[in-house]
């Protein structure tokens, strides 16, 4: 019997999918990031019209999280929360840039050298003997300041050229490095985040094609493209894995960097006159539609396949990688490893943030503060704070004046009627959560409001 199938057997006797352990050999690990697409944009999550086969059948062979966050709603903060474990008031990175897009190199630096002081899965597994592949979005530095061993040369704020041009042009650089890594008996690490769905929405015509319909405007068409785009080249990189015979010791995770909607899939908002990019309460916001993604974690013969509505994190993904490598992650992490049945199972509430997006304050994350969000159960509250904004992007938050919004996601999944005022107990509850979630500096904004 395989050596994973007798460690299933025994771990299930236990009443565990998996334990800390150390298999071996150690496992590869292919890390997919979805750049900017709603929770819902697939067809294993029930979207009626967006085909995603490719990733609908890495569901069957996955446990999927389909309640899963992410710390922030937007791509910079999000994804060094995923690889640092950490929420952004506690990583630094807050937003995109420093003071908008101005002087920006210069301004970034000072940003960058706080952020990789901080521990990360990829410098645990790198020190283990893993190669590591960086392509795709990645704003912290070069691939080798954030630990890979191979990556692609970047320029400006998180990459151009080769390294954003991966999916959209194929992905024979990451083959050629799993190639290198099997060659050298290596384990390997694939950081796979491409622009996709992500603008410029430019889908190869016939997929744009398909999703044009009498009715259906056209931004809503092309984003409906660019996502099944996405999906066709996740099914190159997994069918590769598949090929080359080593998907059984591979454990591949899935996430979304932060919510996306189509401006005209929200007209019939008021606020979204003052907004013209995409739909207010997607990304950049901590409405559903911006920190809501499915999670995905597919090992084969270790981890039990099927659904699950228990909360999933990005902050889960370094306890999780490190619990499949053997690796021991920072004692201060505040996620749980997604492999323990029993730590799924007692989580009843998650957290996140919303800064300001083209502001960040280095040494008081706060300044820039715009939202604090908790979900228990089934109840969601958001607090709103009104920190310093100085650009454009004020407009995706300027319209929400309200100081706590409350949902009962059961039977309001896409928040339409707030019940804050009706629910004035489970407000003071959850607001002492967030208070003894952030800091005392929150407590004390929060006592004020």
């Amino acid at each position: 019997m395989k050596p994973n199938l007798v460690a299933f057997f025994v771990l299930f006797l236990l009443g565990s999918t998996y334990s800390w352990g150390k298999p071996e050999p150690l496992p590869n690990v292919v890390m997919i990031l979805s750049d900017d697409q709603g929770f819902g944009d697939y067809g294993f999550m029930g979207h009626k019209d967006i085909d995603t086969p490719n990733l609908d059948r890495l569901a069957s062979r996955s446990r999927v999280f389909r309640r899963g966050y992410v710390a922030s709603p937007l791509c910079r903060p999000s994804l060094a929360s995923m690889v640092t474990g950490l929420y952004p008031f506690d990583h630094g990175v807050t937003g995109n840039d420093v003071d908008g897009r101005n002087n920006r190199e210069k301004l970034d630096i000072p940003v960058q050298q706080q952020f990789h002081q901080h521990p990360s899965f990829i410098k645990d597994l790198v020190k283990i003997g893993y190669l590591a592949h960086q392509s795709g979005k990645w704003w912290e530095g070069s691939h080798l300041d954030g630990g890979f061993t191979h990556g692609m040369k970047l320029k400006g704020r998180h990459g151009s050229g080769e390294s954003l041009s991966i999916g959209r042009k194929g992905i024979e650089s990451i083959k050629s490095f799993v190639d290198l890594s099997l060659k050298n008996e290596k384990p390997f690490f694939i950081w796979y985040a491409p622009l996709l769905p992500h603008t410029p929405h430019n889908p190869p015509e016939r997929l744009l094609k398909k999703y044009r319909k009498p009715g259906r405007a056209m931004d809503v068409a092309k984003y409906y493209a660019m996502c099944e785009w996405f999906d066709e080249t996740c099914g190159e990189l997994i069918n590769f894995v598949d090929k080359k015979e080593i998907r059984d010791n591979t454990m591949i995770l899935y996430i979304c960097d932060n919510g996306w909607t189509a401006k005209s899939e929200n007209a019939k908002d008021p606020n979204q006159k003052t907004w013209n990019s995409f739909s207010i309460r997607s990304k950049g916001s901590p409405y559903e539609n911006g920190i809501r993604t499915p999670i995905m974690v597919s090992w084969p013969g270790v981890i039990e396949t099927g659904e699950s509505d228990a909360f999933a994190h990005a902050i889960d993904l370094y306890p999780t990688i490190a619990a499949a490598a053997g690796v021991n992650p920072p004692s201060n992490l505040p996620g749980i490893n997604l492999l323990d049945k029993n730590s799924v199972r007692k989580r009843d509430t998650v957290y996140g943030v919303t800064h300001a997006i083209h502001n960040m304050t280095l040494g008081n994350p706060d300044d820039t503060l715009q939202y604090l969000w908790c979900i228990e159960n089934e109840w969601k509250l958001i607090a709103r704070y009104h920190g310093t904004d100085t650009t454009k992007y004020i407009n995706v938050h300027i319209w929400d004046t309200a100081p706590f919004r409350l949902y009962n996601l059961n039977k309001d999944p896409y928040e339409k009627n707030d019940l804050a005022a009706s629910q004035p107990g489970i407000v003071e509850r959850l607001k002492k959560k967030i208070n003894d979630w952030h800091s005392v500096k929150t407590k004390k904004l929060l006592e004020q409001k």
